[in-house]
């Protein structure tokens, strides 16, 4: 029974419990790989991203309930997860995220040299980025290069180099995490003045749904021209109509910056990245 406990422990660390942030990590990395494979990537370096965004997001998860264990129990959202909450000591939290780790290494290990290269600096991205809401305001820049950082790992396995394209596909993707992780951000604002935590949804103030609008437009006026270098068809163009709908309702949503509508905002993201993909995939459908 001991054992059990210590499982469910970990894996609500992990937040193995809320798939979403792996699914956010996980759609810009498949953009990338069936770009770069041009509609067929190989099957062995699809398996070893997919596998390896569950574990670099879980340890990501990990290291940031580490860093922000003195901080979370004074947050309502917070207060209840597993460190802040004393359920599972630093120690257990440190050896996990270190093992997380390792295995994605491992993983990467099958993969050319560049990509085993790039892995270091997303490795080193995935510790940075928790301690950032110390220092800056733009936590979620660092968020946004964190998340993106599998797009010129992505090339770099499937084509062995990184391209311009796939530098500007990257510079494109950080921009969507901004995005939704300003909402998430909006839920503790008040917290977070209180308790001294930096985020952009702090920054913006009373400016957050139009800087947020704004982002939205430009994600997605740089997805045309990522269409463009990659030369998509008609039916990836469609899918960003259908993103700037989803954009609209999650302007919608956070019309009144209710917590709980927030939370539906930042979660309405899923579909962004799927429709994102449904259009890349589509494009290269005979």
């Amino acid at each position: 029974m001991l054992i059990r406990e210590r499982i469910t422990q970990y894996a609500y660390l992990m937040r193995l419990d809320k798939p979403i942030g792996i699914l956010l990590l996980l759609w810009p990395t498949l953009w990338a790989l069936w770009l770069a494979g041009k509609g067929q990537p190989d099957p062995v370096v699809l398996a070893i991203f997919v596998t390896g965004v569950v574990l670099m997001r879980s340890a990501g998860c990990v290291l940031n309930d580490f860093a922000d264990r003195h901080f979370d129990p004074h947050v309502k959202r917070t207060r209840k997860r597993p460190l802040a909450s004393g359920r599972v000591s630093v120690n257990e939290a440190l050896m996990l995220a270190a093992l997380l780790c390792l295995c994605a290494f491992l993983l990467v290990l099958f993969c050319n040299w560049l990509t085993i290269f790039l892995s270091f600096i997303g490795a080193g991205l995935a510790v940075a980025y928790p301690f950032m809401k110390r220092i800056t305001h733009f936590p979620q820049l660092g968020l946004g290069v964190a998340f993106t950082w599998g797009v010129p790992m992505a090339f770099a396995a499937e084509t062995g180099s990184i391209d311009t394209a796939a530098w500007f596909l990257f510079l494109t993707g950080i921009i969507w995490p901004i995005v939704y992780d300003t909402m998430y951000a909006m839920i503790d604002r008040d917290d977070d003045v209180k308790i001294g935590v930096k985020s952009t949804a702090v920054l913006f103030d009373a400016m957050d749904k139009l800087i947020i609008g704004l982002l939205q437009i430009l994600f997605m006026v740089m997805l045309v021209i990522v269409g463009l270098m990659f030369h998509l068809r008609s039916v990836f163009y469609i899918s960003i109509a259908v993103v700037g709908l989803l954009f609209a309702y999650q302007q919608w949503l956070i019309r009144n910056r209710d917590a709980q509508s927030c939370f539906r905002a930042f979660l309405n993201n899923n579909w962004v990245g799927l429709v994102i993909f449904a259009g890349i995939v589509l494009s290269y459908t005979r």
